[in-house]
């Protein structure tokens, strides 16, 4: 009885053929879509809008600017986001290099 159980069992595996396809994942944000919203973070920042009002762009240029910046070009901004101190530690002259750095991007993007 056990023997005939055991062969219905297997009988019915194999009587159903198995399929097999690919499972979609939920898409994962780009890599250049995430290095362009840590920009425009930096951008909003009070202390950074601050400084670019100084300067005598706004905080909503700014912006403009840098949605119509390359991906190689956020990249080299985002770049320089990692290499700075961690624990939002930033000398002066650090934070003046960054803002020196987004403003030349800004403006060739301008031109």
């Amino acid at each position: 009885m056990k023997k005939l159980l055991t062969g219905l069992v297997l009988s019915l595996a194999f009587a159903f053929p198995a399929f097999a396809g690919m499972i979609e994942t939920p898409a994962a944000p780009s890599q250049q879509q995430t290095q362009r919203e840590r920009v425009l973070q930096l951008v909003e920042r009070p202390e950074v809008a601050k400084q670019l009002e100084k300067m005598g762009i706004s905080a909503d240029r700014a912006k403009d600017r840098v949605a119509a910046m390359s991906d190689e070009e956020v990249a080299m901004v985002a770049g320089k986001l990692d290499s700075l101190p961690a624990g939002g530690e930033l000398s002066n002259q650090d934070f003046l290099f960054l803002i020196i750095i987004l403003l030349v991007v800004i403006l060739i993007v301008s031109l």
